[in-house]
């Protein structure tokens, strides 16, 4: 099971810290991403990263600006997102996926928690 939090209404500009709790399963080996979905657009790809927490893989939108982590020992990954802008409006889910790269493929996601809302107001 996967669960996120940290979701909220902020002006543009700001910033946001999400997290996803992972329990219930083992999640040794899997590599986490975060993936966004806006009202009548496509699921999309924000960042990834390994299981060692080496490698991570950002979209172009968001690189240097959001920053992807990983906590293994408390089995979290966590989303720093800083200079919001009203485009990244959307539900933020989060992802496990049984692959050595991070990887940007939503299909390749074996795991989804149910999301958390971020709303940036311009």
């Amino acid at each position: 099971q996967l669960v996120e939090s940290g979701g909220g209404l902020v002006q543009a500009g700001g910033s946001l810290r999400l997290s996803c709790a992972a329990s219930g399963r083992p999640y040794s080996g899997y590599s986490m991403g975060w993936f966004r979905q806006a009202p009548g657009k496509e699921r999309e790809f924000v960042a990834a990263i390994t299981w060692s927490g080496r490698n991570t893989l950002y979209a172009d939108s968001v690189k240097g600006r959001f920053t992807i982590s990983r906590d293994n020992a408390k089995n979290t990954v966590s989303l720093q997102m800083n200079s919001l802008k009203f485009e990244d409006t959307a539900v933020y889910y989060c992802a496990a996926a049984y692959y050595a790269d991070p990887s940007p493929d939503r299909y390749k996601y074996k795991y989804w928690g149910q999301g958390t809302q971020v709303t940036v107001s311009s």
